[in-house]
């Protein structure tokens, strides 16, 4: 039997970095949330596709 990963969830990425900032959970906690939200995939394919930071 394989394990398919499911796809990255933006919802629970931001809900994960939004408690991080208001000091609701540790963090690892916080670590543990966004990696399987998928924050390793959604960086991935970022880079693959070029994106920079823009200046503010």
């Amino acid at each position: 039997m394989s394990f398919e990963r499911p796809a990255p969830d933006i919802n629970k990425l931001m809900t994960a970095w939004d408690e991080w900032e208001r000091g609701e959970q540790l963090p690892g906690k916080v670590l543990a949330n966004l990696k399987t939200a998928g924050l390793a995939e959604v960086l991935r394919d970022l880079a693959e596709n070029g994106w920079s930071a823009r200046a503010e």
